[in-house]
């Protein structure tokens, strides 16, 4: 079985009971950063062998990982910190998987953009995770010009030589919006700083960011605009019934149906 287990994002005390069991029973650990995971297994006293998972090599690793699998081996995949697979390597693995019929689990823990929308203070009931932005120019707006029109807050993982270009652009695409940038979680130096896109991040950025921007803003439904009898009339005269006009224009207004009967008789 291939576990796929989350592992702290700053504070070592952060891992659950369950990942440290699966790790302390797993034959193998697979690891980005072998000395990253290395602490972590020593601060447990857990002592397993390690071998490399990381971006330039997920396919020819991977093929080692099924190898063990298929062996009956038990394997732990784990990243430098959070969740495997999400903006990190394992999405690769979990394809080779998938074709052959293995089978994987999760092991969850903590997220870092999970985090930094509790800390944000922007609209946490919808958001979109976006991640780190391509590196192509083209590519970035296409990516945004996508999302433009969310009402969902935004999130995305920046590196701090990358800071302040990436707000630029997403002024330059976005336009005017709140933004807050979220830092060294459940580290000593975990801050928020709260910033209007057009001002971008003042001081000096350090450590890995989680950048949350504001949605867009509901757009109002023009017919709102005509009185209520007109509203009626407008859904009349596209061939509704009486029933669902009233029905259509209250779900515009986000009123009771019942109020609008009134403007439905004859004066």
């Amino acid at each position: 079985m291939l576990y796929i287990v989350g592992t702290p994002i700053g504070n070592l005390k952060d891992i659950t009971l369950r990942a440290l069991e699966t790790l302390q029973n797993a034959d193998v650990v697979a690891c980005e950063d072998t000395r990253r995971t290395l602490t972590l297994l020593n601060a447990y006293r857990i002592r397993k062998p390690l071998i490399s998972y990381h971006k330039f090599n997920e396919r020819e690793s991977g093929e080692k990982i099924v190898a063990m699998l298929t062996e009956g081996k038990n394997v732990a995949l784990v990243s430098d910190a959070g969740m495997p697979v999400v903006s990190d390597p394992g999405g690769v693995l979990i394809g080779m998987l998938l074709e052959k019929g293995l089978p994987y689990t999760v092991i969850p823990g903590p997220t870092a953009f999970v985090s930094a929308l509790t800390l944000g203070g922007l609209d946490a009931s919808r958001f979109c995770f976006l991640g780190f932005l391509p590196e192509k120019k083209a590519e970035k707006e296409k990516l945004l010009a996508n999302v433009k029109e969310l009402t969902a807050t935004l999130v995305f993982y920046c590196a701090p030589h990358d800071l302040r270009r990436t707000v630029s652009f997403l002024y330059e695409a976005l336009g005017e919006r709140k933004a807050v940038a979220v830092r060294e979680i459940t580290k000593i130096h975990e801050s928020r700083e709260a910033f209007l896109l057009s001002e971008n991040f003042a001081g000096e950025p350090k450590g890995e960011y989680v950048l949350l921007v504001e949605g867009a803003k509901e757009r109002e439904n023009p017919l709102n605009a005509l009185s209520e009898k007109e509203h009626i009339e407008h859904y009349l005269a596209q061939g509704m019934n009486k029933k669902d006009a009233l029905k259509a224009v209250a779900k515009d207004r986000n009123v009771p149906k019942s109020s609008l009967y009134k403007f439905t008789v004859e004066e």
